[in-house]
């Protein structure tokens, strides 16, 4: 068992050595400022798909998880095309980046307009385009999603949109690899039904770089490591997740959708469908007070700014 954990250890440090990471804590300047800086992490751009050998043996203790891990992280990068999510030809003197939220509070409020606008506009999961149009806008560059909120119906199809896959589970490589090769995929091990099959080409996905999830759950939320037995294992919602991965790579970053109204259980939960407030409260894998706390005080402070 020796000389396996010594292995471990002796591979995590080699690649560690060439895929470093800065691990400076995000700083975010006046919005007026960042325009005549580079973005806290450009650094980041170009390794989103890189698997961080020696934050993994940090994290897990499990040989046999981590084993597993790599290897599943492996087959999946060995179906994709491209790990960076921007080329040198797509350089930007000054990024305007907007996270678009799918909170009710979008609903009739005609930023359409407005959000096409930016140079970078984010989305995450299944918020559709089509049909919300006059709120949302059209255009999507970066759409985070992982198994079981990626579109699989056709109609949601756009060649402009680069998917980046979030990873919560060794399951979710493993998925990517079989339905990018065309395999069966199996439902099990999900929490809902993921999709059976990818609209997207194989050039429009990236996968995450995990150390961004983690920087969410630990160093933004403070979240523990280890959750009692009886409690839910808590994680970061995609659209945290996608505010950090903005901090990463804009100069500036504005939001729309964030608000929820806690008060009214029976209020709208996304601008689309019916689901409300209630569904969300009843959420045990997420801590959405601590994240509405949390975006308030960067609200506050003008690290960002908030459309709605």
């Amino acid at each position: 068992m020796k000389r396996i954990l010594l292995f471990f250890i002796l591979a995590a440090a080699v690649m560690y050595d060439t895929a470093w990471l800065p691990s400076t804590a995000v700083e975010r300047r006046n919005a007026l400022d960042t325009c005549l800086l580079k973005p806290a992490f450009e650094s980041l751009l170009g390794v989103t798909c890189l698997f961080l050998y020696w934050q993994i043996l940090n994290i897990f203790i499990n040989l046999v998880y981590i084993y597993f891990l790599e290897q599943f992280f492996r087959l999946a990068l060995s179906r994709l095309q491209n790990c960076g999510l921007y080329s040198e030809e797509d350089s930007i003197a000054c990024r305007r980046c907007v996270v678009v939220g799918n909170g009710g509070v979008l609903r009739n409020k005609t930023l359409g307009e407005k959000i096409d606008s930016y140079d970078v506009i984010i989305r995450m999961n299944n918020g559709p385009v089509i049909g919300y149009e006059e709120d949302v806008g059209r255009r999507t560059t970066f759409r985070l999603s992982y198994p079981e909120s990626i579109f699989s119906d056709p109609i949601h199809y756009d060649p402009n949109t680069t998917v980046v896959l979030i990873v919560f589970k060794p399951r979710d490589l493993k998925w990517l690899w079989e339905i990018l090769g065309g395999q069966k995929v199996s439902a099990k091990g999900f929490w809902k039904r993921p999709a059976l099959k990818m609209i997207y080409k194989s050039s429009q996905i990236r996968i995450l770089d995990p150390s961004i999830t983690r920087k969410t759950a630990y160093e933004w939320l403070h979240f523990p490591t280890r959750f009692p037995k009886k409690e839910k294992p808590k994680h970061p919602t995609t659209g945290l997740i996608a505010i950090t991965l903005a901090f990463h790579i804009c100069h500036e970053v504005h939001l729309a959708g964030f608000k929820y109204d806690f008060a009214d259980r029976n209020s709208s939960l996304h601008y689309y469908g019916n689901e409300t407030m209630s569904q969300m409260m009843q959420n045990e894998y997420h801590n959405i007070t601590a994240e509405q706390k949390f975006l308030k005080k960067l609200i506050d402070k003008n690290f960002v700014v908030n459309l709605t």
